[in-house]
């Protein structure tokens, strides 16, 4: 949707654009006379409180654990308190456990029982409801159906790995090393099962995968809380600024910026009179872009040393007042008024004679000098 915006404003056409969209405004308000009008900078206000505080519908898509670090790492902290729960267990490390939880072939057959027939199906649920968060277009189904005809190939065959026949050969026994002087081709090698393979790789003590979520584990077992807590932050920030340096900011007219960072579309420019400027001289021949930011400036800090620079008050008797010399002629006039409007004891203080004649102050006091009262 932004970048529609941004291809309607931009283009050759941004002017019919301009005019097309304040022609739809104007016949809005034709048909609605008396609809309450909202500023604009409540919408971007509304929006800027929508992007600090999503809602907990957009929060709440995929969840994930802090161990997980969105989709990243697995955190089988669970699974492995029901395995070394087991009976007969091997009690392991969490880190040795993150190393050998695939590796079910390495069991015997006699530990497993109902109870940890539990232990897998709990451990596949949580595998499948990973897959499903991090790769939620995976047809899983699909997948099951190829692993199900496999399983029923090599358990036919008894090669599937923990579960051999008793006429299996070295080669093919989980866990036993290669002779690899029995193979021509890699083919042949191929032939043994991916499972097979690894289970020898294993048995070499070399790598097969599965070490980033290892690697993730020891990492955070050697820094303290603090520490975890920055890295956490540096991720976001990292994600964030990632996220900003890849859109390429296009602002040929130099537009202003808007809440997002972003040039403010050109229709919205142009209706708010952003390409008017309106310069003050009192403020030092601060410009000023909008009669909105013009209006505001005459209650701001800049405006207000202006006059105060000049000896006179900031009153309202001086909106809209920009040159020196208009502020200064309108100051004496006032003061040239309020100084006819005071009240003058001379002539306005009244005195009542002898007679009970009303007099002012001058004229009793000649009638007193006179001795006439």
């Amino acid at each position: 949707l932004r970048k529609e915006e941004l291809s309607a404003i931009s283009g050759p056409n941004e002017f019919a654009e301009f005019y097309n969209r304040l022609k739809q405004i104007k016949e809005f308000h034709r048909k609605h006379p008396n609809e309450i009008c909202v500023p604009m900078s409540v919408e971007f206000e509304e929006l800027l409180k929508a992007r600090d505080n999503p809602s907990e519908e957009a929060q709440n898509l995929v969840e994930f654990t802090d161990e997980e670090g969105y989709g990243r790492y697995l955190d089988l902290h669970d699974c492995y308190l029901k395995y070394i729960n087991l009976k007969s267990s091997e009690k392991l490390d969490y880190i040795t456990y993150l190393s050998t939880f695939d590796q079910l072939f390495d069991i015997p057959k006699e530990r497993k029982n109902a109870e940890y027939k539990r232990y897998l199906e709990m451990l596949l649920e949580y595998l499948q409801d990973y897959t499903d968060r991090v790769k939620p277009l995976l047809d899983q189904n699909e997948l099951f159906g190829k692993i199900q005809t496999e399983f029923e190939k090599k358990w036919e065959n008894g090669t599937f790995p923990g579960w051999p026949k008793e006429t299996s050969s070295a080669l093919t026994h989980a866990g036993a090393h290669l002779d690899l002087s029995a193979f021509s081709s890699w083919e042949e090698l191929a032939s043994l099962g991916l499972d097979r393979l690894k289970s020898a790789l294993l048995a070499l003590g070399l790598k097969c995968g599965g070490h980033l979520t290892h690697e993730n584990v020891q990492r955070k077992q050697a820094r303290t809380g603090e520490e975890r807590e920055e890295e956490e932050e540096e991720q976001i920030s990292e994600s964030e600024s990632e996220d900003e340096e890849n859109e390429i900011i296009y602002n040929p007219k130099n537009l202003p910026l808007g809440w997002d960072g972003k040039p403010i579309p050109y229709w919205l420019y142009k209706l708010h009179g952003l390409n008017i400027n309106y310069n003050c001289e009192i403020c030092g021949n601060y410009t000023y872009r909008g009669p909105k930011a013009f209006q505001r400036h005459f209650a701001e800090w800049r405006h207000a040393h202006g006059m105060r620079c000049l000896g006179i008050p900031n009153t309202a008797h001086f909106a809209n007042v920009t040159q020196i010399e208009d502020a200064v002629s309108l100051w004496a006039k006032l003061k040239q008024q309020k100084a006819s409007e005071r009240w003058q004891p001379d002539t306005e203080e009244e005195y009542e004679d002898s007679s009970g004649n009303v007099v002012n102050k001058k004229t009793y006091e000649d009638l007193k000098r006179q001795g006439l009262l």
